[in-house]
């Protein structure tokens, strides 16, 4: 049986992690440089790192911040926020991250989806989509950019699989309602997702407790976890979580940073 990922995602502002709810009132909560070496040593899988003003204020993505994440940890890490280009996807990747996520540029201009995995590899280009309740579209959720910001008009699962056929690689599903709340993953469209496209989903949004990871990567038939508030709390440590899951049956990889 394919094994479940857990993911940490670091949302950076001005150089430095921050956590909000709802994609509103973040808070400074550390270096993601420090942070990302803990949770490489505690064995999360793979490390996500969002520059969550970087579209916004219309720049490039921070390339000295991410190669001195890349040269801390070894594994998986995936960059997103301020992509706006094939040469932007082409610098990220070579200041050390494995994967490129694209949210707001890819609803802008979804060429760039193309052009990126034609040239890197569908493996290298993860959608981004931050998706909320909106009972009027198709699939009941309706797509965001610009932070939770801008409503595109796009229904999430037309969205995420004009996407896949474009050539992403895989989708981090966002939800808006859940984001920073720990009351769960928000399972009906991650389900539905899950379903309806053949590349991997990451739900993302609500964990609170293993009991919710259980919950989304189960009967939400999500591909990986992504959390952020549970470990940055210290609440829990990555591999508190791990066991829990492994105790109820969830099948995760299970290593430690060597």
């Amino acid at each position: 049986m394919l094994k479940k990922r857990i993911i940490v995602c670091l949302d950076v502002k001005d150089g430095r992690t921050t956590k909000g709810v709802q994609f509103l009132d973040n808070v400074d909560i550390g270096d993601p440089v420090e942070m990302a070496l803990e949770y490489y040593r505690q064995g999360v899988d793979e490390l996500v790192f969002y520059d969550i003003m970087a579209s916004a204020r219309d720049r490039g993505p921070t390339l000295d911040l991410i190669a001195r994440v890349a040269e801390t940890i070894h594994i998986p890490f995936c960059v997103g926020g301020g992509i706006t280009t094939v040469e932007d996807i082409r610098s990220t990747i070579l200041s050390g991250a494995e994967k490129i996520s694209l949210n707001s540029q890819a609803v802008k201009n979804p060429s760039l989806i193309q052009e990126g995995a034609a040239i890197f590899g569908n493996q290298c280009i993860v959608l981004g989509m931050d998706a909320k309740r909106d009972p009027s579209m198709p699939s009941g959720y309706r797509v965001y950019i610009n932070g939770g910001r801008v409503d595109t008009g796009l229904d999430a699962l037309e969205w995420a699989l004009k996407a896949e056929s474009l050539g992403a690689g895989e989708v981090v599903l966002n939800s808006i309602d859940a984001d920073g709340t720990r009351s769960g993953y928000e399972l009906p469209i991650t389900r539905l997702l899950s379903e309806r496209l053949s590349i991997p989903i990451i739900a993302s949004g609500g964990a609170g407790k293993s009991e919710h990871l259980a919950e989304v990567l189960s009967d939400g038939k999500a591909d990986a976890a992504l959390i952020a508030s549970m470990v940055h709390s210290g609440e829990y440590t990555i591999g508190s979580i791990k066991r829990e899951l492994t105790a109820m049956g969830i099948p995760i990889a299970v290593h430690s940073a060597s």
